[in-house]
């Protein structure tokens, strides 16, 4: 779990550090404030990717057995955030795109926006988002067929560094059919 009082004190720390006084009116509640906020944006840290598709395996079979396994769910544009484990810094306008083939179930869609914003709140990187999803989608519903790609901006490349403020950085996590298959590849854009 989070520990909040240890985040309260090195925040306090860093505050004194930067030369500033944390005692001054607009700082007196930061480290409280930053550890609250800190344990809800770094939720995800709380469960293995196990226990997130525990947490959201939500599956439904009935009326998928006609459904044949050439058919694709698709959920695109889907927001999320996270944060870089290189400089802590936030990775935001983010969207993903889920995609799968049934495997004689699907998923509630409610649910893979849950997964997708859980795997967010962790310490990362943009690449492991996509590989954490995919391995959550595929114990959930049990289709190796998995697609996720995540298209953000990273603020570690633009408000420091090169400061780059209009890049942004596409990854693909293509698993089974999606590898080869060039037409399923096209409900990914």
């Amino acid at each position: 779990m989070i520990d909040t009082k240890a985040i309260e004190e090195h925040i306090r720390g860093i505050l004194v550090a930067l030369g500033d006084d944390p005692d001054r009116e607009g700082l007196k509640d930061t480290p409280q404030r930053v550890a609250k906020m800190y344990e809800e944006v770094f939720a995800g840290m709380n469960y293995s990717n196990h226990e997130i598709a525990q947490m959201f395996d939500k599956t439904f079979e009935e009326g998928v057995s006609d459904v044949d396994n050439s058919k694709v769910v698709v959920m695109k544009d889907i927001d999320l955030f996270s944060y870089c484990e290189h400089h802590m810094a936030l990775m935001y306008d983010m969207k993903a795109t889920v995609a799968y083939l049934p495997n004689g179930k699907v998923v509630g869609l409610s649910k893979i926006a849950r997964v997708v914003d859980m795997v967010g709140r962790r310490l990362q990187l943009q690449e492991k988002i996509g590989q954490d999803i995919a391995d959550i989608i595929t114990e959930i519903t049990g289709s190796e067929d998995v697609a996720v790609t995540i298209e953000g901006c990273h603020s570690c490349v633009s408000a420091r560094g090169i400061k780059k403020n209009n890049t942004k950085t596409f990854t693909a996590e293509l698993r089974g059919k999606f590898k080869d298959d060039v037409s399923l590849q096209m409900y990914l854009k």
